[in-house]
């Protein structure tokens, strides 16, 4: 059941198959490559990582994906990773420069794990944009509004359910399918009449996803 889930999230990852709002994540991942190990120890220099931002630029021109009217009028809030914005009533606009990743291509297997895992807080890519020199991709995500404080214990008990068990604080990991995920504290799940909302993960694929 584990390798078969394994193998429905590598498709994912390859672009092979289809995940909520993953066609442009995937186009864009699939410009820089797949199928390498994303975790916190597989850090790059940050020469090979300025090529690669580079090379996403290069991208990012080619088709067209610079957003030049981005309404950020209505600024939510911000952390070291990403600042937010809402759009409307019902959607947040995100602005993240990838800093918790070693890549983007990481980020990017970021978004798609997370679209894959939680499909009703679905990140969708709109494009990119640039300050002072940083590249910042920007998605859209549903605006969730809370009933009620989150239970910590209740994302434990959730996420054990499902393979994913905690290691420390608020990070957790799946051993069968070798995936960490961290940083799920009750600001980046929100709960709504008593269903867990996840709206910011940070999910690493360790070499044991790929072997």
């Amino acid at each position: 059941m584990q390798n078969q889930l394994k193998n429905e999230i590598r498709a994912i990852i390859s672009g092979k198959s289809q995940v909520r709002h993953g066609a442009a994540i995937q186009a864009a991942s699939r410009h820089l490559g797949h199928g390498k190990a994303a975790s916190p120890k597989s850090q790059i220099s940050k020469q090979v990582r300025k090529q690669e931002t580079e090379d996403l630029e290069r991208f990012v021109s080619k088709n067209n994906l610079w957003l030049t009217d981005l309404d950020l009028s209505k600024y939510v809030s911000e952390g070291a990773e990403q600042r937010v914005y809402l759009k409307g009533s019902d959607r947040v606009i995100k602005l993240n420069d990838a800093i918790y990743y070693s890549s983007w291509q990481d980020y990017f297997y970021n978004l798609l794990l997370h679209n894959f895992f939680f499909p009703d807080t679905a990140y969708e890519l709109l494009g990119f944009t640039k300050e002072t020199d940083s590249l910042f991709a920007v998605v859209q995500q549903e605006f969730v509004s809370i009933t009620e404080p989150t239970d910590l214990n209740q994302i434990k008990s959730f996420l054990g359910s499902n393979g994913f068990f905690n290691t420390r604080n608020n990070d957790y990991f799946s051993p069968d399918l070798g995936i960490i995920l961290e940083d799920l504290h009750d600001e980046n799940v929100l709960t709504r009449n008593g269903v867990l909302y996840f709206i910011d993960t940070v999910f690493y694929l360790t070499e044991e996803f790929w072997k």
